[in-house]
């Protein structure tokens, strides 16, 4: 079973990334549009899938924010460039860097 990540179809800046990570990703990792799921259990509710990045891993765990990112990453030879994201000294920041971001893409995609 592979890790899914699931993504804005939506969004053009995350179509962008995807289209780069498909092209780079190995066979363990599942890129899934958001907009293309029926409503499921064992998923959070389409807003809240909406609002940040979520990545299922293969065993059942639920990252979302720059934890999925970096593990989506982790598919690809370019991996280990996306791990310093997750430094003990830098993850602070870089979540509420993450964060801020994510509302504002969903304010402008979703609430205008």
């Amino acid at each position: 079973m592979p890790d899914i990540l699931y993504y804005d179809g939506q969004c053009p800046l995350c179509n962008r990334e995807m289209a780069k990570l498909g092209q780079l990703c190995d066979a363990d990792l599942q890129l899934t549009d958001i907009h293309s799921l029926n409503d499921r259990e064992d998923l959070p509710d389409r807003e809240t899938l909406l609002r940040t990045l979520h990545l299922k891993t293969a065993n059942g765990e639920l990252l979302t924010g720059i934890d999925a990112n970096v593990m989506a990453w982790q598919h690809t030879r370019l991996g280990p460039l996306w791990r310093w994201l997750r430094w003990p000294l830098i993850r602070p920041l870089a979540d509420s860097i993450y964060r801020l971001w994510a509302e504002r893409r969903y304010r402008r995609l979703y609430l205008n």
